[in-house]
């Protein structure tokens, strides 16, 4: 039985967190290991909110970090389903750090994470499509529908 699909907004998630001394490194920057835990926590919750039910990381197909957080900076991380497979769904994952006193932000970092929907016996499951609604939302569905597909083509190759 084939499930109704979802809007993306229902997958919404926004986190944010601080830069501790902890959270960084000796010149006072996050630790990519600490950010990519919160890329993955963010993911995960947006797929958990999309399938409704437990969601695994199946890839980080995709992770980019474009400029340094450093220690005392908000760190507001988004993250939603963009597309679905059968069973998967990409996941697209966006950090900005925010200045506490200026307001002033700046991307730092971003990518694309693929997980899978569980059964209650740990196996993979259906999940419900994903309608995009908006024009961005759109143009995220079609982007991730490439990756997909390329993805399928290289793995098909690895294989043959």
């Amino acid at each position: 039985m084939e499930q109704p699909g979802k809007p993306v907004c229902q997958s919404k998630v926004e986190m944010v967190q601080i830069i501790r001394p902890e959270d960084a490194n000796p010149l006072g920057i996050a630790f990519g290991g600490k950010v990519v835990e919160w890329m993955d926590m963010a993911a995960a919750i947006a797929a958990t909110r999309h399938a409704r039910k437990p969601s695994v990381t199946a890839s980080i197909d995709s992770l980019s970090f474009l400029s340094p957080i450093k220690i005392g900076q908000f760190v507001i991380i988004r993250a939603a389903v963009n597309y679905t497979g059968q069973t998967s769904m990409e996941v697209g994952v966006r950090i900005e750090s925010e200045d506490p006193l200026s307001g002033e932000r700046q991307l730092t970092t971003h990518g694309y994470l693929t997980f899978v929907a569980l059964d209650e016996g740990g196996r993979p499951t259906a999940v419900p499509a994903v309608i995009p609604e908006t024009a961005e939302e759109k143009r995220r569905y079609q982007e991730a529908r490439l990756r997909r597909e390329a993805k399928l083509r290289r793995r098909e190759a690895d294989e043959g």
